[in-house]
């Protein structure tokens, strides 16, 4: 059973919306009105999913959901109206999982919950291989200019620079880019 934040302007479809997500076994954990100060919201009510509704989504839910994505991420559902190319688009970079255009159809509404959530899964799983990726790349840079910095002024070769700096990580039991990065440092300070 997930916790489902309702958004909706209207209280018949978000009474509608209730509805369908109690016949597919799911509990509502509030219904909102609007997307203002979405991120104190969630954190108060801390929803596994969010469903709106709306005729068209705004620039500022846009922009709440954004904030929202980088700050907490949830699952977000969003059923409209509006199916133009652009709007979509927009609502995909703030961190909508579905956008369903024409309505909600209560006897799908579980399988729409079901592919939003694993949709937001693999997106946060593709985000996390990506950081991490893009930490060790990171890493590894400061790692070769810190090489550098060793093999020029003590003339030591590839093998030999990056050995110092495992053992001067070791000696220290620190991470060999943190290492790296302090070698770094102080050579700029003394050069």
């Amino acid at each position: 059973m997930l916790r489902v934040l309702i958004i909706d302007e209207s209280r018949t479809r978000a009474a509608e919306l209730c509805a369908g997500l109690a016949l597919a076994g799911h509990q509502v954990a509030a219904v909102l009105p609007s997307s203002q100060d979405l991120t104190a919201r969630i954190e108060s009510i801390k929803p596994d999913v969010i469903l709106i509704e709306t005729d068209s989504p705004s620039r500022d839910t846009l922009e709440n959901l954004a904030v929202m994505d980088r700050e907490m991420p949830r699952p977000v559902i969003i059923f409209s109206q509006e199916g133009d190319q652009e709007t979509i688009r927009a609502a995909v970079k703030a961190g909508v999982s579905t956008y369903m255009v024409d309505g909600v159809d209560p006897a799908r509404l579980r399988s729409v919950i079901d592919v939003a959530v694993v949709h937001f899964e693999e997106q946060q799983a593709l985000k996390q291989e990506l950081a991490s990726a893009t930490r060790k790349l990171s890493e590894r840079k400061v790692v070769e200019k810190a090489k550098g910095i060793l093999m020029k002024t003590r003339g030591l070769d590839e093998e030999g620079a990056y050995g110092a700096l495992r053992k001067l990580a070791m000696e220290r039991a620190k991470p060999m880019a943190t290492v790296a990065q302090d070698l770094i440092d102080m050579a700029q300070l003394l050069l």
